[in-house]
């Protein structure tokens, strides 16, 4: 069979994404028809060398780069990210396959163990050629459970494989429990799978509780209840944010109060130290973007682990925990950013934190937690030309406007275009058949336009990337991100440093490596202590990976393969 022929089989079986060999050469292999490096011995056979852990922990750091373990590594304790990185398995070639790179598609990624191309979370928020614009997490089936406002109103159900915290449900005939969290609802439904014991998130506002939906619970728990009564959001505003060290450890990052930065609303300047005791409106939003953010979460946490018991017993469980608040920080500041730095000191502690809990309520050695990103950011471009960088600032509706003409000169009068995000163009296929439009002719006139454009690196119709076999890592990214019922007729592929964006902070969701290459840790019972792997690894193994530590199958859709070096030992 040839490679074009068996790629669209592959499409046309919902398996297209190929997996990542183990690479000696510089280029990872990502051929299919070169099969995937082999799991010495047979992982699906347990031997009297191997226990379930009791707990398993998976934390997301929200726009965590690789990079930033390197760059702040002096700074850190010895009790945080040092400890996970020198006494576990440290993947540091770890990239996401796929793109759009945002939190929804990444956290359904690390969960399932494929791509959206199989899983459905093409983005954060899409359009619907019926519903209009969709949010991942949105189900207005569902009601807010300890909130009254349309944030409660969230469940998994546009998430179209299963999860390994659905795999361990089942396996264990629901005794395994599972639980989310997360400062932002879609960092804790998506991990948490379809049928969790729980799934909570902060709603900001002026609530400042942590909530749930209907679809989990009518109410909340009395552990839930009784730690939002405690109100440590307001013991944690009051504090403020200063640096944790002194001025000279933060060599690493651009000097503080500069152009690049965005300050938080109704503040004129980001600049040290902030003071938070003047903001009334929308109050509790401001905890998401400080430290305070993973502080909250990791008491969170600790309540959770005591109220649900979880890890104390044989029964495997998972506490599926995302920090968010990194991300807003990235988007807000930048990736060179003191606020940046002191935000991952900061995470640093609190992990330390988490870790110590664990020994102690779980016991050393009676638990598994792994660490990876969503997604990475990109370097303020705005600060990147200074210094001659490419990259730029991509404004497409100079584009837009040029594409509707030409449609309408071509075609005549009426808007064809009826939606661009997420780099996608939807034509309206209303009027197309009305006036008898042919789809391939709209295309190509859309096509061939948009490729001139400086700031484009290609264009290319939806057809063309289901139908194609990509040698190419960045279009074989984009291939990966697309869902043929909902991604856009025509997909813009930017060039590597362009972002869609204000002048100050940053963002994410390109196939580059300042996107998806994140780190990827594994520690605890069972895992390899010391070990780096340098060959290129991918966020879909994550999943099937820890499904060969708990003994159970891999999620529904999973594309992902173990990462062999783990079970090497056992």
């Amino acid at each position: 069979m040839t490679r074009s022929l068996l790629f669209l089989a592959l499409i046309l079986t919902a398996c297209s994404s190929t997996a990542d060999l183990p690479p000696v050469q510089t280029e990872p292999v990502v051929n299919d028809e070169q099969g995937a490096q082999p799991v010495p011995g047979n992982p699906g056979t347990p031997n009297a060398n191997f226990n379930r852990p009791k707990l398993v922990v998976g934390v997301t750091v929200d726009q965590m780069r690789l990079d930033y373990l390197y760059r702040y590594w002096n700074d850190f304790t010895e009790d945080g990210f040092k400890r996970l990185v020198q006494e576990g398995t440290f993947c540091s070639n770890n990239h996401y396959s796929f793109a759009p790179t945002y939190t929804g598609p990444g956290h359904a990624s690390i969960y399932t163990g494929t791509t959206p191309a199989i899983h459905g979370i093409i983005a954060n928020d899409w359009y619907d050629r019926e519903e209009g614009m969709v949010y991942c997490a949105q189900d207005s089936a569902q009601r807010g459970t300890g909130t009254d406002g349309t944030g409660g109103r969230m469940s998994p159900h546009r998430m179209l494989s299963t999860t390994f915290t659905d795999e361990l449900r089942l396996a264990t005939q629901f005794e395994g429990k599972v639980i989310g969290m997360s400062m932002k609802d879609r960092g804790s439904i998506l991990p948490a799978g379809h049928h969790p014991n729980g799934a909570y998130w902060f709603i900001g506002n002026d609530e400042g509780n942590f909530v749930t939906s209907s679809y989990y619970t009518e109410t909340l728990p009395q552990w839930v209840q009784d730690f939002n009564a405690q109100r440590l959001p307001d013991a944690y505003l009051a504090e403020g944010w200063t640096l944790l060290r002194d001025t000279s450890a933060y060599n690493e990052s651009y000097v503080d109060n500069n152009a690049h930065e965005q300050p938080y609303p109704g503040m004129i300047r980001a600049v040290f130290p902030y003071d938070f005791s003047d903001i009334t409106n929308e109050r509790y939003d401001l905890i998401k973007a400080t430290p305070h953010g993973a502080s909250l979460l990791v008491d969170f946490a600790k309540a959770a682990i005591e109220a649900e018991q979880l890890g104390a017993d044989t029964t495997p469980d998972v506490l599926a925990l995302s920090f968010s608040n990194t991300d807003y920080a990235g988007h807000q500041f930048g990736p060179q950013a003191m606020e940046v730095q002191d935000t991952y000191l900061r995470l640093d502690e609190d992990i330390a934190r988490l870790l110590n809990y664990l020994d102690e309520q779980v016991g050393e050695g009676a638990y598994v937690v792994f660490l990876t990103a969503d997604h990475g950011g990109a370097t303020v471009p705005s600060y990147g030309e200074k210094f001659g960088m490419p990259g730029g600032y991509w404004k497409p509706q100079a584009m837009l406007d040029v594409l509707n003409g030409a449609l309408q000169a071509e075609f005549g009068d009426g808007e064809w275009i009826s939606n661009y995000s997420n780099d996608q163009l939807f034509f309206d296929r209303e009027l197309m058949a009305v006036k008898e439009v042919d789809l391939e002719d709209a295309t190509e006139i859309v096509v061939r336009i948009a490729r001139t454009f400086p700031e484009v690196y290609t264009a290319l119709a939806l057809e063309e990337f289901l139908e194609q076999d990509y040698d190419e890592l960045p279009l074989q990214t984009i291939q990966r991100g697309i869902h043929p019922q909902r991604s856009g007729d025509v997909i813009i592929v930017t060039l590597p440093g362009y972002i869609e964006y204000g002048f100050q902070g940053t963002t994410h969701g390109s196939p580059f490596s300042y996107d998806t290459h994140v780190p990827l840790i594994f520690y605890g019972a069972g895992v390899p202590a010391g070990v780096e792997i340098a060959r290129r690894t991918n966020i879909r193994d994550i999943a099937p990976t820890v499904s060969n530590i708990l003994r159970i199958p891999q999620p529904s859709g999973c594309t992902g393969n173990p990462v062999y070096e783990m079970f090497e030992r056992r």
